[in-house]
């Protein structure tokens, strides 16, 4: 990338906005999103096992990087065995983080060991049920990956992943894209839209996890975009701040999967990126300091509601979200 990391992320969604075709953002209902968030404070959700502790540093480091290289699966969460009350994603995080706390983390050659079976078996899933299995072999697959780059890069120490960084989420995440399940970028229009949604989150949830310092002491979190899912969208939305394409929002509001990549997807993630940054601007505007990551959290926790869940989200089986 020739433009610096994060600026490259939002250059190029914005980019998308200005050739898209299926998606729209509206202004009107941009302003009024702002001056919502100009009333609610900044706060970071304290119920994401991501951002816990889990024994000493080391076994943190190992749990935040671990779940980080399965987070992903929203295509297939519908067909998972979840916790009660739990979403698919708290549901996996849950179960993992139970796991570490009674047989503690895998090092970098146990995450190369993993089979489809052993995911299934620690997050509590049946294999039986196609979807399962499909999403039990990527996750074997992410985290064989995982261990592979730990130990052929970095000694099998995740310390020195974080170490290697110098301080620089951009750094971490553009290293972190090195692994196939991480390279979150799409073509779209003939150039390339990067993401990297989970590359970002790691760095955030390092940074939660060790409340900013050592591990967790990155000097460019304000850079941070949002982490582009099928979520944060989605409250987006609900909110009117995204206006779909009338066969879109059929296809959508009926379940259907979008195709990972597609322009139709593409779309949706880029415009609520660039939404995001509207409002992060307008806000500035306003001298109310807030970050797109902070914006993130808010939409995030607010589509944990009920009345969001009562409405369908897009989904795609991606592996990147």
């Amino acid at each position: 990338m020739s433009l610096g990391f994060f600026e490259a992320i939002r250059a190029a969604a914005a980019r998308v906005v200005a050739n898209a075709r299926f998606v729209r953002i509206d202004d009107t209902a941009v302003a009024a999103l702002t001056d919502e968030l100009s009333h609610m404070p900044a706060a970071d959700p304290d119920f994401d096992p991501g951002h816990h502790r889990v024994g000493d540093d080391d076994a943190t480091l190992a749990f935040v990087f671990t779940l980080n290289a399965i987070n992903f699966g929203s295509g297939w969460f519908p067909f998972l065995s979840k916790r009660s009350g739990l979403s698919g994603y708290m549901t996996v995080a849950t179960n993992l983080k139970q796991h570490f706390l009674r047989a503690g983390p895998w090092n970098a050659d146990g995450l190369q060991a993993l089979t489809a079976a052993d995911c299934a078996a620690v997050l509590e899933q049946d294999l039986a049920v196609a979807e399962v299995a499909e999403l039990m072999a990527l996750y074997a697959t992410a985290w064989n990956d995982l261990g592979r780059f730990v130990a052929r890069r970095y000694d099998g120490r995740f310390s020195r992943v974080v170490e290697s960084a110098a301080g620089s989420a951009a750094v971490l995440a553009e290293a972190l894209g090195d692994i196939l399940f991480y390279r979150d970028v799409a073509r779209y229009a003939g150039f390339e839209v990067p993401f990297y949604k989970r590359a970002q989150i790691t760095a955030a949830d390092l940074a939660v996890a060790f409340e900013q310092r050592g591990y967790g002491a990155f000097d460019d979190l304000d850079q941070l975009t949002i982490f582009a899912d099928n979520l944060v969208p989605h409250v987006l939305r609900c909110k009117g701040v995204l206006v779909y394409e009338a066969e879109l929002a059929r296809c959508i509001d009926a379940e259907e999967l979008l195709i990972p990549g597609s322009p139709e997807e593409v779309e949706i993630r880029a415009s609520a990126l660039h939404a995001v940054e509207r409002c992060v601007a307008g806000l500035a505007a306003a001298d109310i300091r807030m970050t797109a990551q902070q914006v993130d959290y808010l939409m995030w926790t607010h589509g944990q509601s009920p009345e969001m869940k009562a409405t369908p989200r897009h989904r795609a089986r991606s592996t990147y979200y």
